[in-house]
C-alpha cells in the first residue's frame, strides 16, 4: 500500500480542489463529490493502473463513476493526477467546457465512462468486467454508485448477472452517506440492511470507515483475492470537509459562493 499519509494528502488536496470546481461555477453537487475524496485517493495513487499521458491505454483499469453528480471529485482528481491541467477546473459546466457537470467520456480525458441516468453506469462496468473476462484481459473494473442509486432497479438486475457469473474481476463502491436527492434515505426508500442485499446476489461484501485510506486499501486487497465480484459499502459523510453544508440533507446539490467555498479550503488547510 501508498504511504497513508500520501493518501490522505492527497485526499486533502482533492476535496479542496473540487470546492475550487464547484465554487468557481457557484453551484453544483457538493455532497456527494466530497463524500468520496478518500476513496478517489486511494483508487488514483494506489490501486489503479493508469497513465495520465496515455488515457486511452489498453491495459488500464477502468473507473466507472456511476453516480455521474460527483464528476467535480473526479475532475479534481485527474487535475491532481495530471490528466488534465488544475486551471481547467474552473471551466466546470461553463459553455463549450470539457467538464461538464456529469462525467462524460467524449470531453474528458480519463473518463472511462458517461455517467448520469443512475444505474445505467454500473449495468456498462458490469458489461466491461464481462467483456474483459472474454478477451482474457487481466484488468480491474472499479464502480462508484450512491446509496440512493441502489433504489434503482437496474443495479440489481446488473448484481444478479455479476454474481452469477463471478465476475471477480469486478469491485463496487457504495457511498452509503444515508442521504440523496430529497433528504434521508431512511424517510425515502431505505435500503438497510445493505450488506445482506448484496450478499443474496452471491457478491463478497465488505463494510468500512468510506473516509478511512487504510480502511480502503485493506478492502481492495482482500476484494482481489476472492473468486467473484466484490463491493465495498462505505459509510461516509455526505460533504464531508465542505464546513457550510457537512451532513446536511440540503448538500446535494446547491448554491456555493466564492466566501463559503474560501472558507472551507482554508478550514481544512487548519486541520491537523
Amino acid at each position: 500500500m501508498a504511504n497513508v499519509k500520501l493518501l490522505k494528502e492527497k485526499a486533502k488536496e482533492i476535496r479542496k480542489l473540487t470546492l475550487r470546481c464547484i465554487g468557481t461555477l457557484g453551484v453544483g453537487h457538493v455532497g456527494g463529490s466530497m463524500s468520496v475524496c478518500e476513496l478517489l485517493s486511494v483508487l488514483y495513487y494506489d490501486k489503479m493502473r493508469v497513465d495520465p499521458k496515455n488515457p486511452k491505454w489498453d491495459d488500464r483499469d477502468r473507473l466507472v463513476v456511476s453516480k455521474g453528480h460527483a464528476g467535480p471529485a473526479v475532475y479534481a482528481t485527474l487535475a491532481s493526477k495530471g490528466f488534465i491541467p488544475i486551471e481547467q477546473l474552473d471551466t466546470l459546466n461553463q459553455p463549450h467546457t470539457d467538464l461538464p457537470s456529469h462525467c462524460d467520456k467524449n470531453h474528458t480525458p480519463g473518463i472511462d465512462m458517461t455517467t448520469g441516468s443512475l444505474g445505467q453506469g454500473f449495468a456498462v462496468a458490469v458489461g466491461m468486467a464481462a467483456a474483459a473476462k472474454m478477451d482474457h484481459r487481466n484488468l480491474t473494473i472499479y464502480t462508484i454508485v450512491g446509496d440512493g442509486e441502489c433504489q434503482e432497479g437496474q443495479i440489481w438486475e446488473s448484481a444478479l448477472f455479476a454474481g452469477n457469473y463471478g465476475l471477480d474481476n469486478l469491485i463496487a463502491f457504495v457511498d452509503y452517506n444515508k442521504m440523496q436527492c430529497d433528504g434521508y434515505m431512511s424517510a425515502i426508500s431505505d435500503m438497510y440492511p445493505f450488506d445482506d442485499k448484496w450478499k443474496a446476489f452471491n457478491w463478497y461484501v465488505q463494510v468500512i470507515d468510506g473516509h478511512n485510506v487504510e480502511e480502503i486499501a485493506n478492502a481492495i486487497d482482500n476484494a482481489s483475492k476472492v473468486k467473484r465480484p466484490s463491493v465495498i459499502i462505505m459509510n461516509t459523510v455526505k460533504g464531508k470537509g465542505a464546513n457550510f453544508c457537512e451532513n446536511l440533507p440540503t448538500c446535494h446539490h446547491m448554491t456555493v459562493t466564492e466566501e463559503m467555498w474560501k472558507n472551507a479550503v482554508a478550514a481544512l488547510d487548519q486541520e491537523d
